[in-house]
């Protein structure tokens, strides 16, 4: 069904969608093999002081500015924490976030007039994404994409052995902080359409369900940004006939995210399936090398 999206708020909502798939896909498969799901987590909640310093200094057009500033910010300090003071990557992530997040809590306490505005954002407004912030998105995908297409090679190598990528030349340091900016942009360019909380799923989800089904990390990236796109098409149209035909309020980014976790729960069973086919392989085998899943 194409009717509902002939509606022009419906149209860029899906729009945004299959952007933040592009980005989403690739992007969730380094989140998946460095095992940074807490670090997603911990960005898509520290960008909250720049978004409520973002809406006091500019309202809804100043959003933006001040999730991208924060996003920014807390990449570096994640980093630095992490490279230059020698804490591990939990303590690291936990202490940016009650940091970052208890600023934010705090300049909301101060300003109760904005409080629901602040508070719808952090569930997400999807059907009200206009053509200025479609066209923000698009290049904050542009540039991410160029980003990992021009740094694939060493941020793979890093994240399947750091010291033979720090002999082989490459500044790891540097790749971490590169990781860190990216999935704070990504962030940064779905923090609006499906809120702070809602944003994390898109970042997890898609390797997660991808890897049901393929090892290759290619493949997973691919099919990560279908599921996504699939999920967000499937989640509008559903939202749109439960409010229109059935009367139930029903929120477009919720839907979305209730279906890409139905996605992964119904390619459960394929890795299941495929976990039985390789029982007999030795342990030491069990663990796929970078080649095999790059290949």
């Amino acid at each position: 069904m194409i009717e509902p999206f002939a509606v022009p708020f419906m149209g860029r909502a899906l729009a945004e969608i299959v952007l933040l798939a592009l980005v989403c896909g690739p992007i969730s498969v380094f989140v998946f093999v460095r095992g940074l799901s807490f670090v997603s987590d911990a960005l898509t909640h520290t960008v909250f002081p720049g978004v409520v310093i973002g809406f006091v200094a500019g309202g809804v057009e100043g959003l933006f500015a001040g999730a991208l500033v924060a996003g920014v910010v807390t990449a570096v300090a994640l980093t630095v924490l992490t490279r230059g003071a020698r804490l591990s990557d939990d303590a690291a992530t936990a202490v940016v976030l009650t940091a970052m997040f208890s600023i934010g809590v705090v300049l909301v306490s101060r300003r109760s007039s904005y409080t629901s505005d602040l508070t719808s954002l952090m569930f997400g407004r999807l059907l009200t994404v206009t053509p200025r912030q479609l066209a923000e998105t698009a290049v904050l995908v542009v540039v991410i994409l160029v980003a990992l297409l021009v740094t694939a090679r060493g941020l793979l190598f890093r994240s399947f052995d750091p010291g033979g990528a720090a002999a082989a030349g490459f500044r790891v340091g540097r790749l971490d902080l590169w990781l860190n900016v990216l999935l704070a942009l990504v962030v940064v360019a779905a923090v609006r359409a499906v809120g702070t909380i809602l944003v994390v799923a898109l970042l997890i989800v898609p390797a997660a369900a991808a890897r049901m089904v393929s090892d290759r990390l290619a493949v997973m990236a691919v099919l990560g940004t279908v599921l996504v796109a699939a999920a967000g098409y499937a989640g509008l149209l559903l939202s749109w006939t439960a409010s229109v035909h059935y009367g139930v309020a029903l929120t477009s980014a919720s839907s979305v995210v209730l279906l890409l976790v139905l996605g992964y729960l119904v390619l459960l069973p394929a890795r299941l399936w495929r976990g039985r086919r390789t029982v007999r392989v030795p342990r030491q085998r069990e663990r796929s090398s970078p080649h095999e899943l790059v290949g």
